[in-house]
């Protein structure tokens, strides 16, 4: 998954205005207790962080 994908989903899920301060403020115990966007800044991959991101907030299967 590219950076470009992540934040679409991201966008499309939390809205523009929310989803870069949910990255920053929601731990996620799941990315090793860390915020979405630490994860990414300690090179976690996107895919990765996104599996994380679409657990926590049980999205559908179809968005995974």
């Amino acid at each position: 998954m590219r950076e470009t994908e992540f934040w679409r989903r991201m966008t499309r899920h939390l809205g523009a205005d929310y989803a870069r301060v949910w990255a920053d403020q929601t731990v996620l115990g799941e990315l090793g207790n860390r915020t979405t966007s630490e994860a990414l800044a300690d090179g976690v991959p996107f895919k990765a962080v996104w599996r994380a991101v679409w657990a926590f907030l049980e999205l559908p299967d179809a968005e995974r």
